[in-house]
């Protein structure tokens, strides 16, 4: 394994639900300097590294000792990724079984999350306005499937039914009231009393490992899309380590698998604040963000060796091969030809090799934060991003190279005045 895949392996362990991958960058912002600028408090003047964090949303910035006027370079990304989150009322069952009321969360591969072992992570939220973090790291939950004599066509095609079929199991004998709450409070070091609410995920337990011959592969959870706000938390401390003549910023969204519309997503006004006050108020933006730029940071498709009549055969994307740019003509994807330019200069900078990916006509593409910030802030954005097979599995398949190169492209990216 590439030391990038290595640490973007360790990323990934400590980042079960958005709320732990913005306590592992918070942890990598400081150990290199950086310092918050509380989101209720006043404005911190002078040079130096800055972070913001909202919930499952994090914003980090370099900013010199006078950022107004600089233009801004901005490396987007998010930290959801699909899967399960708990209901309300999480305390069901049936047949002498205790269950787990679940909601599906984004577009999940419900398949690939069956018969596997699932911890929860996430946060409970007091009475007291404290916000506990919670994490299981042990085999909790599972969603098990129906046995094959018991459904005979079952490979001639799997039927779900979210509210039915997809309930995980964690035990024997009659819900109880605030059994799971309970459970989860008291692990956390809390009353139960003391719970008013939470935000709670299913995760996968299985650990990142290389795959292949020859390792060149690494199968892990949550590629979508902490793979992304990995390489950006790694490029924005690396290109403010070279002073340089920008404003590098990064921003990890919470909510891009569920649409971006809401106060911590990239539909909400969080990130325009913080650029408006980096390019030195709403009078002085304009200028600023017409010589600003945004990489929008999501995975793409690989090419499935299985079922290549659904790429487009001119614009296969395929791991090692580098990040991948991603171009749709109906701006699904933000990219435009000065935006491209400007990928391909960091590229060659920063020796990287890059990819083209384009959907097949017949097969429309999915959609990123991108075009939702151009369209919010007017600033030119490009779409890239490492290739992956399943993509919205519980577990994702990516090169191991693929992690340091985005690394490097996005830390010449930020850097970069032209």
């Amino acid at each position: 394994m590439t030391d990038a895949a290595r640490d973007l392996a360790s990323f990934l362990t400590a980042s079960p639900s958005p709320y732990h991958a913005v306590a592992e960058a918070v942890r990598r912002l400081s150990a290199a300097g950086f310092v918050e600028q509380p989101d209720d408090g006043p404005w911190a003047d002078g040079a130096g590294g800055r972070y913001l964090v909202r919930d499952g949303t994090i914003l980090a910035w370099w900013q010199p000792e006078a950022p107004g006027g600089k233009p801004l370079r901005i490396f987007a990304a998010h930290t959801d990724s699909p899967g399960f989150k708990v209901k309300p009322n999480p305390d069901v069952g049936a047949a002498g079984w205790r269950q787990v009321g679940v909601e599906v969360y984004g577009g999940a591969l419900w398949n690939s999350w069956l018969d596997r072992d699932l911890g929860l992570a996430g946060r409970l939220a007091l009475y007291d306005g404290r916000v506990v973090p919670v994490r299981v790291d042990r085999p909790l939950l599972r969603i098990p499937q129906l046995a094959i004599h018991l459904d005979r066509n079952v490979n001639q095609g799997l039927t779900l039914d979210p509210q039915r079929h997809l309930l995980p199991v964690w035990g024997l004998g009659e819900p109880s009231e605030g059994g799971l709450l309970e459970f989860l409070a008291v692990g956390a070091g809390e009353s139960p009393e003391d719970v008013a609410a939470h935000d709670l995920f299913t995760c996968d337990l299985t650990p990142p490992a290389t795959l292949g011959r020859d390792d060149e592969l690494l199968a892990a959870p949550r590629l979508d899309n902490l793979a992304s706000v990995h390489a950006g938390i790694t490029a924005l401390v690396e290109a403010a380590e070279q002073d340089p003549d920008t404003v590098p910023v990064f921003v990890g969204f919470d909510h891009e698998e569920i649409g971006s519309d809401t106060a911590t997503g990239a539909a909400g006004p969080l990130l325009e604040t913080v650029l408006t006050r980096l390019a030195g108020g709403f009078d002085a933006r304009g200028p600023v963000f017409a010589r600003s730029r945004c990489l929008s940071v999501d995975v793409t498709h690989a090419a499935h060796p299985n079922h290549l009549d659904k790429h487009d055969p001119d614009h296969l994307a395929v791991p090692n091969g580098g990040p991948a740019l991603k171009v749709n003509a109906v701006q699904r994807y933000a990219t435009d030809a000065p935006g491209a330019a400007a990928w391909k200069r960091a590229c060659r900078t920063a020796d990287v090799p890059s990819q083209v990916f384009v959907s097949r006509n017949t097969v429309p593409c999915g959609s990123t934060v991108g075009p939702i910030m151009a369209t919010r802030l007017g600033i030119r954005t490009v779409d890239v991003g490492i290739p992956v097979l399943s993509m919205h599995s519980a577990r994702e398949l990516c090169g191991v190279h693929d992690p340091g190169l985005l690394c490097r492209s996005g830390v010449e990216f930020l850097a970069d005045p032209v």
